[in-house]
């Protein structure tokens, strides 16, 4: 029993991901969506079949795929508004379950990369002050020439 429910949900996370790798743009959406997409298009592209061809159909695979295409589509026009071809469908959606959280994450990690940038700038600057400053003790600049560079690499302007 556990181990059907389990193979449903896989079948339904595995058809929504390729129904939404199908329509072309970003889609950040949490997984149970995801799985929800690929159940319910599956279940409606699958009932539609079946009601054409009857149970015997060779076409239930590919109809449960085209619903849960449709879905992703009728989601991306219905919740998210936005266009679902052209250059307009290739921008980040404004709204939809999932983006802000995905924003955050996203805000997350490119403070985390500022911060690291940040700090090796830091790191390669005080590495080059100490570079100037042994060129200054083995005599090879002077005073006024160390108080330059150090200006440049500092960024700082003498008043």
């Amino acid at each position: 029993m556990l181990g059907s429910i389990i193979m449903i949900m896989l079948f339904g996370f595995i058809t929504g991901s390729l129904a939404r790798l199908a329509v072309p743009g970003p889609d950040p959406m949490p997984v149970w969506l995801t799985v929800a997409i690929g159940l319910v298009g599956s279940a409606a592209g699958g009932a539609i079949a079946i009601g054409i061809w009857g149970k015997q159909t060779q076409g239930i695979g590919i109809f449960s795929f085209i619903g849960a295409v449709l879905l992703v589509v009728a989601y991306r026009r219905f919740v998210q508004k936005r266009a679902i071809v052209g250059p307009e469908a290739l921008k980040f959606p404004e709204r939809g379950f999932g983006v802000e959280r995905f924003r955050a994450q996203r805000q997350q990690l490119e403070d985390m990369a500022q911060k690291a940038r940040f700090e090796q700038a830091t790191a390669d600057s005080d590495s080059n002050l100490q570079k100037l400053e042994d060129l200054h003790a083995a005599g090879l600049l002077t005073d006024e020439e160390l108080e330059a560079k150090k200006e440049q690499l500092t960024g700082l302007s003498r008043f």
